[in-house]
């Protein structure tokens, strides 16, 4: 799943999530996207990648994968060489 891949189209979890981000999400719509946020970090995406993708804040997304009992990558980028 790249970038460019849309939010769920099935339910209304990630249209009506898209259109006003400061809306509260309940029930089963708050499962059906808890479960594309887990699916898509499982298949690699990051946080801020879904987070743009729906239209929510990294917060929200880091939230609903916490619910989704998700075990979080380490975070990523070059480590520094230790000196000889």
């Amino acid at each position: 799943m790249g970038p460019d891949t849309p939010a769920p189209q099935g339910g209304t979890a990630g249209a009506s999530a898209r259109t006003d981000p400061n809306r509260q999400v309940r029930g089963d719509e708050r499962r059906e996207l808890t479960e594309y946020v887990a699916t898509a970090y499982d298949q690699g995406r990051s946080i801020r990648d879904i987070a743009s993708t729906i239209g929510r804040s990294y917060g929200f997304v880091h939230r609903l994968l916490t619910e989704a009992d998700v075990k979080f990558r380490t975070r990523g980028g070059a480590r520094k060489a230790t000196r000889p």
